[in-house]
């Protein structure tokens, strides 16, 4: 019910009436609010808490939230003439400085007083800003090169032919970079893709921008070799994989292929050196596999308890247990039960957390002395405690089952205490593998195993451009332009931090 003072009636019961219905209109939408204000904060524990935590897919949820917002906003309180100043408004943050800005000169119709009709003086000007969107615009770039003839010998003479990334191919670098970053980055299928480019006019099916991903993918062989190259130098590694349904060619079923992931990132420990991942996909979840990634490399690997790594740990890598998965086990406990032992322990492995938030980013001697002085005593009393309470636990329980994950992995996940560039979970591989969960759910399953091999390629580069902080699409389009004309001994001026990406502002046609 919106009204203003001035359109009010004059009659007593009216009036009544009036505000009769807007004290019921206020508590109906009072009550709304609170319901969906509730709803919200519990759907944003969820999304934004630990991810071993979330209960529910967090696509779903982020539409979830997307509409509870939605309803919250479209709750009008009534109009007064009156403006209102109890509510405190949250502050908002000001638009990029590097957008470019347009300028609208908005103007009265007169500069002369209406009142009494004398010219009037500048006196002041109020500022605000929209943000605008352009839409994307598709060009055709027409390269000529004309020919000249010489009138004494007859000898032609013409620019040579711009290399193209894909020979003979008519998509330039910028192109194809959008096409790889809109499916391995933001989840868009190659499908989808193509009805976008439908609507512009322009015919491109799946198959044609499934051709460029696929040639891409082997031209990029090198790069991500030398990443994994850089990624196999460091002291430490975090691993993780998930599973990859793949399409069986024959009979239209799928197999279960896996990507892996392998992630040096030593910044915790104020290492120099940059972040990188390094996916490899493979159609089972065997050891080998991992030996096989694994080989040359000799120092820590950090994981979850997957027997899979006991190869690689046999043949001389130092393994390292993540303390987020066991606080994970009892996580579940505690939200399904209430158990108290459960949320000691959670209590527990918090305090270790907070020594680990307190060092984070300090050199590797100073966090193992943090760590010796104040978690060694903690990890101590912790499995007394754990061997205590396993004795009292039923056999079989979950509680029961909880403490003996942690016990029997016992050594690996107490190694951090000794070494300062190792951390006390594997959160990183989980965060660098979480990308493909989310593509999984929209692409379905991968065409073929050529396939899954072309997509850990393109994740471990745009992987490692995002631990850079680099815009992926932007990376890829300057290594897309220069990969041909790159000797593959100096492929490594082309990972994220080597190249020059200003050389990109340069025009070129492909």
């Amino acid at each position: 019910m919106n009204f203003q003072t001035k359109n009010l009636p004059d009659d007593p019961t009216a009036l009544k009436q009036m505000l009769v219905d807007l004290q019921v209109q206020l508590e109906t939408e009072k009550r709304l609010n609170q319901t969906l204000t509730l709803r919200l904060q519990a759907l944003l524990r969820q999304r934004f808490g630990r991810s071993s935590e979330k209960q529910q897919d967090t696509a779903q949820l982020d539409l979830l939230i997307e509409d509870t917002e939605t309803a919250i906003a479209a709750v009008e309180l009534p109009a007064t003439d009156k403006p209102a100043t109890q509510e405190v408004t949250r502050a908002r943050k000001p638009l990029p400085a590097h957008l470019p800005r347009t300028v609208q000169q908005q103007v009265p119709a007169s500069c002369d007083c209406p009142d009494c009709g004398k010219a009037m003086k500048a006196a002041g000007e109020d500022v605000s800003e929209l943000l605008d969107v352009v839409p994307a615009q598709y060009r055709v770039i027409k390269i000529v090169r004309p020919k000249y003839r010489c009138k004494s010998c007859e000898r032609i003479v013409q620019a040579p032919a711009q290399e193209r990334v894909i020979d003979k191919g008519m998509a330039s670098s910028a192109l194809i970079a959008k096409v790889i970053v809109d499916k391995y980055a933001d989840h868009l299928p190659l499908y989808r893709q193509a009805e976008r480019f439908k609507r512009e006019g322009i015919d491109l099916d799946r198959s044609t921008l499934a051709g460029w991903v696929g040639r891409v993918g082997a031209l990029l062989q090198p790069l991500v070799g030398a990443i994994r190259a850089h990624v196999m130098a460091g002291h430490k590694l975090h691993a993780d994989d998930t599973t990859a349904p793949t399409l069986k060619p024959g009979n239209g079923k799928t197999l279960t292929g896996r990507y892996w992931n392998y992630v040096r990132d030593d910044r915790p420990f104020s290492g120099k050196a940059p972040p990188a991942v390094w996916f490899q996909y493979s159609t089972s979840r065997k050891g080998q596999e991992p030996l096989q990634h694994l080989k040359g490399f000799t120092g820590v690997i950090q994981a979850d308890a997957y027997a899979g790594y006991n190869l690689a740990v046999q043949r001389g890598i130092t393994r390292a247990g993540c303390w987020a998965h066991v606080r994970r086990k009892f996580y579940e406990i505690a939200e399904a039960t209430e158990s108290p032992v459960a949320r000691e322990a959670i209590k527990r492995i918090e305090a270790l957390y907070r020594i680990e938030r307190s060092i984070n980013g300090k050199p590797p001697d100073e966090r193992q002395q943090r760590r010796q002085q104040q978690a060694v005593p903690l990890m101590a009393d912790f499995k007394v405690w754990l061997d205590t309470k396993l004795r009292e636990c039923a056999k079989g329980s979950g509680l029961g089952k909880a403490i003996n994950y942690a016990r029997k992995q016992w050594e690996s996940l107490v190694l951090y205490l000794e070494d300062g560039h190792v951390e006390i979970d594997n959160n990183a591989a989980e965060r660098a593998i979480r990308p493909l969960a989310l593509g999984r759910k929209n692409h379905l399953f991968a065409g073929s195993e050529e396939g899954g091999h072309y997509g850990a390629a393109l994740y471990s580069i745009l992987g490692t451009a995002k631990l850079n902080d680099i815009d992926p699409k932007a990376y890829l389009t300057a290594v897309l332009k220069r990969i041909n004309n790159t000797p593959i001994n100096q492929v490594e001026q082309l990972l994220p931090w080597n190249i020059d990406l200003g050389q990109s502002a340069v025009s070129e046609a492909v």
